[in-house]
């Protein structure tokens, strides 16, 4: 979080000398207050804002105003008595008394807070304790008064002294300047928090966007890195298959015999010829598979066949580390949908890295089976297409080699990526193996998984539908292009 100062807006009205009464009070606060100043004193009050609008108030119409009331020269003179009790300005003094033609008062007093004027208090109309009688402004309001009348209904007024109505609003202002505090309080955290707010969503937004240009240029590295290697991978290939076939026949004694270490140099030649070959098939697969050009061309396929190409491609080498391979396809595997050369692709990669792994003396199994059905057997009568699903085949590649750390097996599937990453490492690759593997294995529909082989190696498990969609292209990773 950035400790920068909030930056407020313009408008803001806790901080430009805007505030308005009606924001920092809250209104029933305002009428519990008016209430209980009523119940003491039995003269109304009202509040109003510097704007004009009525806050709050309590006010019970008096007796004598009721009366004129139905007058209709004493009504109009009424209301405006009212009209102009509503609107006066109190003055610089905040201090003004406004009288009625009743005999009657008002007292209006300005509510100020942090010395700005913010609102209005509008005590009465109460009868000043000075006024005797009821006044001739009051008897002859209207030809029709009954000046007895009026006279007994204006004594029922509240009275009270000058003194007393300067209490009253003492008190009032200080109960208000209370009120005013706390509400201002609130409203200057309430503002802060809101700022604090926008300016962390501006740095949010701030890192997102920075986020953004760092994954789109990473997307674009990752565009230009594939195609430099498509394009240096399939350049090496040219002139390394001139090498390995003038190798193979240099071998064969085509250009004349060789003798003792030449033979030897000769197969030497061709042997790293063969693997950096792969490392460039490899890299071109890749390329494929990140551009998403690679298809799948699903057949009717046997996987027995597939897995005992794949022993005898890899018998050599597993005897010359001593290492036992076994092939195991239980009986009731059916043929599958599937690309036969890529599955071969998959599983020759997968022994020939259990091989590669497993010291000597140890083992390498293949074992391939039915998984059962979650549906049923299938066996059942009815309709074709209420038939359950048939289970799929599942293909375990087990070795007692030097295993994968639970914490590496989330990443194996990573291009490039090797447990041991280090320039002194003991086994040799691209670290692209798996990420093939993987990719091939998620166009068939199916899971590939590593699990612990006790007491020790590693177990890759591949679970394959038995059918698959013909012709699907291989969908590129998440970000590639």
């Amino acid at each position: 979080m950035s400790t920068t100062t909030p930056v407020f807006a313009p408008d803001d009205v806790a901080f430009d000398g805007k505030l308005r009464l009606e924001e920092l009070v809250n209104r029933d606060a305002l009428t519990e207050l008016c209430t209980s100043f009523h119940a003491l004193f039995g003269i109304p009050i009202r509040i109003y804002s510097a704007e004009g609008p009525l806050l709050s108030g309590v006010y019970v119409e008096q007796e004598v105003c009721a009366y004129v009331n139905t007058l209709l020269k004493g009504r109009a003179a009424c209301a405006t008595t009212v009209s102009a009790a509503k609107g006066m300005d109190p003055g610089p003094s905040g201090d003004s008394t406004l009288p009625c033609f009743t005999g009657a008062a008002y007292r209006i007093i300005g509510i100020e807070y942090e010395g700005r004027r913010i609102g209005r208090l509008v005590i009465g109309p109460f009868l000043p304790a000075n006024v005797i009688d009821a006044p001739e402004s009051l008897l002859k309001v209207d030809p029709g008064i009954d000046a007895t009348q009026a006279r007994s209904l204006l004594q029922k007024m509240p009275r009270a002294k000058a003194e007393t109505v300067t209490r009253i609003a003492s008190h009032l202002r200080a109960a208000l300047d209370l009120i005013l505090f706390s509400g201002h309080r609130a409203l200057l955290t309430s503002h802060m928090h809101l700022a604090s707010v926008k300016e962390s969503y501006r740095e949010l937004e701030d890192k997102n966007k920075k986020l953004q240009d760092a994954y789109d240029r990473l997307k674009e590295l990752d565009r230009l890195k594939s195609n430099f290697l498509a394009t240096v991978s399939h350049e090496l290939r040219t002139p390394l298959t001139s090498i390995i076939g003038y190798s193979e026949m240099l071998a064969e004694g085509i250009a004349g015999p060789l003798v003792g270490e030449q033979n030897e140099f000769v197969q030497t030649i061709h042997e790293k010829g063969e693997q950096l070959l792969s490392l460039i098939m490899g890299l071109l697969d890749l390329g494929k598979l990140e551009s998403g050009t690679m298809s799948v061309r699903a057949r009717p396929t046997d996987l027995k066949k597939i897995l005992d190409a794949v022993e005898s491609t890899l018998a050599p080498a597993a005897q010359k580390k001593s290492v036992q391979l076994r092939v195991e396809v239980a009986a009731d595997v059916p043929e599958i949908r599937a690309d036969a050369e890529r599955l071969r692709q998959v599983f020759l990669n997968l022994v020939e890295n259990a091989v590669k792994f497993t010291p000597k003396g140890g083992k390498v199994s293949i074992h391939a089976r039915m998984l059962p059905s979650e549906d049923g057997d299938g066996d059942e009568a009815g309709f074709a297409l209420l038939a359950p699903a048939r289970a799929p085949v599942e293909v375990r590649v087990s070795d007692t080699g030097i295993g994968i750390p639970a914490r590496e097996r989330a990443r194996v599937f990573d291009p490039f990526y090797q447990v041991d990453s280090s320039s002194t490492r003991e086994y040799g690759g691209t670290g692209l193996g798996l990420s093939i593997v993987k990719r091939l294995v998620d166009a068939h529909g199916g899971t590939i998984s590593i699990e612990d082989n006790e007491p020790r190696g590693t177990v890759f498990v591949v679970v394959l539908p038995l059918g698959s969609s013909a012709g699907a292209s291989v969908a590129p990773p998440s970000g590639a292009r």
